[in-house]
């Protein structure tokens, strides 16, 4: 007899994000009597929330239509003036806006915190009978005896290192539900292993994602103008054979939130994204906007960039994936939080339609069906080689390609396939055939180091708790990916958790710091061998991003 207690909804919602709370408050608005439960990891809605961010406002006006006069925090700064750079070491080239393709615009757009956007619907939610539980993930998946998903398991708490139960040990609660809505953000631990019981992944190409690093800096106000955005590519990755690019977004109170986005399939295994941002920032161009400045937040962030042909089948017995956990986002335009929202309403849609039919725990075709019609459909569809063709041509030759397919398909032409992905972890090649890159010193003024970096971003987790990175072999990091790849787990995270010791002894392992995590995931992604995988730790663990 499971020790666990159970409680009983409608529909179970995993994540607060923007996908999961627009699936929450469209159940609402259509049903009112309907019971939704939010489980997430995070101490607080927001918490974990990280992203540029420049909103399409399409799905929040299918939402919420008078969101902008509702004390919705999104709406203080529109987006007034729109740059694209091309960066060289020590210049740039501003592109015409004429030359690009017209969905590239954020005209209508607006800049701020998304994280403050999700804590402002989580309040709606709320005002309409929606139950949130920050702090609790879910850790487990319940199947009915056909095989169905019935619901989720929140995880234990108060579990030692060594797995026995301290003073304090809660078990975890069963959350059962008719139908259950996953929308974890990308690469979500549960969304993996529903990928894999179902098969979900049978007819679309891998996902692949980019590592977003993100600061806020407090400008000098002289330096501020409202609503400018800016976007840039080339340097450094131009150095490196990598390509990304970077963010400059002009928020409310003097402050600016930028970072930079580095493409998970890189080769060389030197390359090391959190550097690759501290010397973009040293840019003359950007390190003119932050002199004087401060900065006052950090984080990072794994992003789908699969695009269209990386979709699962959304729908299963049960269940549906939204949001992230699908792979919604557009990646020229470095949005997704608009296409997330529409899926989470979509799949609300749907599961009040089955539910009035007297369905439960069965397949949401209905959903299915929805999505591929959608906007969501016909936006991503436009897009769906830009990624794929800057990968293969690199970041000049590729953008290149990758504007002229857009605009033809703009205008009804293109290429008539969609171009296929190989895996992030399979792309790594041996270190002893590329250099090493020198990377600078930081200053400390505009250039940091990692945990410098991470105490900025709040993160604490419970020590004595077992280790939420797990590695399937503990052999593999020293035995394979230390002489192979030069120890790639060192460089590709974000926060400094893997780290080598032992090297000068000539007795080499791999330490892992999990509570310096800030739940970006890129390790599960990356690693070259499959071996780390990445599992919810205890509730209210990782970063505590304030307005991200």
């Amino acid at each position: 007899m499971s020790e666990r207690e159970s409680m009983p909804y409608d529909v179970v919602i995993v994540g607060g994000g923007p996908a999961g709370l627009a699936t929450a408050i469209r159940l609402k608005q259509l049903d009112a009597d309907i019971s939704v439960c939010i489980l997430e990891k995070g101490s607080e809605i927001g918490a974990h929330i990280l992203s540029g961010a420049v909103v399409d406002p399409r799905a929040l006006d299918e939402l919420l239509p008078d969101w902008r006069d509702q004390g919705c925090p999104m709406a203080e700064t529109p987006v007034t003036d729109n740059w694209h750079w091309m960066l060289s070491r020590g210049g740039k080239f501003a592109m015409p806006h004429i030359a690009m393709p017209p969905l590239m615009t954020n005209a209508g757009c607006y800049t701020g915190s998304l994280g403050n956007l999700c804590r402002w619907l989580a309040g709606k939610a709320e005002e309409l009978g929606v139950e949130i539980f920050p702090g609790f993930p879910a850790a487990e998946i319940l199947f009915d005896e056909k095989g169905a998903v019935r619901g989720v398991a929140t995880g234990d708490m108060g579990v030692a290192r060594d797995g026995s139960h301290k003073p304090d040990y809660q078990p975890g609660m069963e959350l059962l539900a008719k139908y259950t809505v996953f929308a974890e953000g990308a690469r979500g631990h549960l969304t993996k292993r529903l990928k894999a019981q179902y098969d979900l992944e049978r007819d679309c190409q891998p996902q692949v994602y980019g590592i977003g690093i993100k600061e806020l800096w407090d400008i000098d106000p002289d330096k501020h103008v409202p609503g400018r955005v800016i976007h840039t590519q080339g340097w450094p990755l131009s150095e490196s054979d990598t390509w990304g690019g970077g963010f400059l977004y002009h928020q409310a109170n003097n402050q600016v939130a930028l970072g930079f986005v580095t493409g998970l399939d890189y080769k060389n295994p030197h390359v090391y994204p959190f550097e690759e941002f501290q010397r973009w920032k040293q840019h003359p161009d950007i390190r003119a906007i932050l002199e004087g400045g401060r900065r006052v937040a950090y984080g990072a962030r794994a992003i789908n960039e699969g695009g269209w042909q990386s979709v699962p089948k959304l729908a299963f017995p049960g269940g549906v994936l939204a949001g992230c956990s699908a792979g919604f986002v557009n990646v020229p335009r470095i949005k997704g939080s608009h296409t997330a929202m529409k899926s989470g309403m979509l799949a609300a849609e749907a599961i009040v339609a089955a539910a009035g039919a007297g369905r439960e725990h069965d397949e949401l075709d209905g959903y299915e069906a929805a999505v591929r019609s959608s906007w969501i459909a016909a936006e991503l569809k436009l897009v769906r080689n830009a990624e794929p063709l800057v990968a293969k041509w690199g970041g000049d030759l590729g953008t290149v390609l990758a504007g002229l397919d857009m605009w033809m398909r703009t205008l009804k032409i293109g290429l008539p396939f969609s171009m296929k992905h190989h895996t992030d972890a399979s792309s790594l090649g041996r270190a002893d055939l590329y250099r090493p890159i020198q990377y600078p010193k930081p200053d400390n003024v505009i250039s940091f180091d990692r945990l410098s970096s991470v105490f900025l971003s709040s993160t604490n987790h419970e020590e004595d708790q077992p280790c939420h990175l797990v590695l399937r072999d503990p052999n593999v990091p020293t035995a394979i990916n230390l002489p192979l790849y030069a120890g790639p787990e060192a460089r590709y995270c974000p926060a400094g958790v893997y780290e080598f010791v032992g090297q000068e002894e000539g007795t080499p392992r791999l330490q892992i710091n999990a509570q310096n995590c800030v739940h970006c995931k890129t390790c599960d992604i990356k690693d070259p061998t499959g071996n780390i995988e990445w599992v919810a730790p205890e509730g209210g663990g990782g970063p505590n991003y304030p307005n991200m």
